[in-house]
């Protein structure tokens, strides 16, 4: 008797159809001629798939560190590498070009950490991908108040962007107004968050049901935590601009930082607002109806 045939003699009390050899729920007897070759290791993905989720890899890798690269060559540039200037003579000052940068600290450490911040993402989510094509993924709903919420982060970097070109034009009233609203909108954004994880518990999308619904959570509340510090620093830069009557030439930067970090902020919530959506688990499903399931 062939392992085929012993296999097709057991009685299937699992439900398992084991027409297709892709799983034995018990031990196998290996003494049984071409067992080894039936057999099928669990959990074990198939070469399609390996192949589907490199590619999804690579090609959010490419996206997402594409603008780090941008940004580090641009102020690459910026810094005339090739300049010799202990061969010049006289003070440091008479050769523009040739001292330090020009960008404040304050700015080049933002954009440091936003490289930081960046290349932590892409590593979410290119994990994101790839524990996608695994068989016992079930993409989540996206509440109907993300899109609200979307829109409320809208408005904040909008409000930003108003208080950055209100102290560009040295309007006091029209900063304290910008940095006012984009405060309240963020803090409404992050109570939505907060209500639409609610909703999601009351429907029974537990943290631990699913490996979608862990990584729903995590790439929310790591979203929600950044969010959170920026608003301590938009709150720190209210407190120079109301109450210890500072200068505008004096917040101008701080009002500048904050409408970036802001702007960069949206941008990623976009991102993630588009890969939690259900279309996205239903590519992988199609990608996946291309290969044999994987248990």
């Amino acid at each position: 008797m062939s392992s085929r045939s012993w296999e097709d003699c057991i009685v299937n009390t699992s439900g398992f159809d084991f027409r297709y050899g892709q799983v034995y729920r018990w031990a196998y007897d290996y003494s049984v001629p071409g067992a080894e070759q039936d057999f099928v290791a669990q959990n074990q993905p198939t070469g399609r798939t390996r192949r589907l989720g490199k590619r999804a890899v690579s090609i959010t890798i490419l996206f997402l560190l594409a603008p780090i690269g941008a940004i580090i060559a641009w102020w690459l540039s910026r810094q005339r590498l090739m300049a010799k200037p202990w061969l010049e003579v006289g003070a440091i000052d008479d050769f523009p070009g040739t001292g330090a940068s020009s960008l404040p600290a304050a700015t080049m450490g933002l954009g440091v950490f936003l490289a930081v911040v960046s290349s932590l993402f892409a590593l979410f989510i290119s994990a994101y991908f790839m524990r996608m094509q695994v068989a016992d993924w079930v993409q989540m709903p996206a509440p109907k108040l993300l899109w609200f919420n979307t829109g409320v982060l809208i408005l904040s970097s909008v409000a930003l962007q108003y208080a950055q070109v209100a102290a560009r034009r040295g309007r006091m009233e029209g900063v304290v107004h910008g940095l006012i609203a984009g405060g309240f909108f963020a803090y409404t954004f992050l109570v939505g968050q907060l209500f639409a994880w609610q909703q999601l518990k009351a429907a029974g999308y537990f943290l631990a049901a699913n490996p979608a619904n862990a990584f729903f959570y995590l790439l929310t509340g790591l979203h929600g935590l950044h969010l959170l510090g920026g608003l301590v620093a938009l709150v720190l830069t209210i407190d120079k601009v109301l109450w210890r009557g500072c200068e505008l030439g004096q917040v101008r930067l701080s009002v500048k930082l904050c409408a970036v970090y802001w702007h960069y902020l949206l941008l990623l919530w976009l991102v993630l607002f588009t890969l939690l959506t259900p279309w996205v688990g239903d590519f992988a499903a199609f990608c996946r109806s291309f290969s044999p399931p994987v248990y």
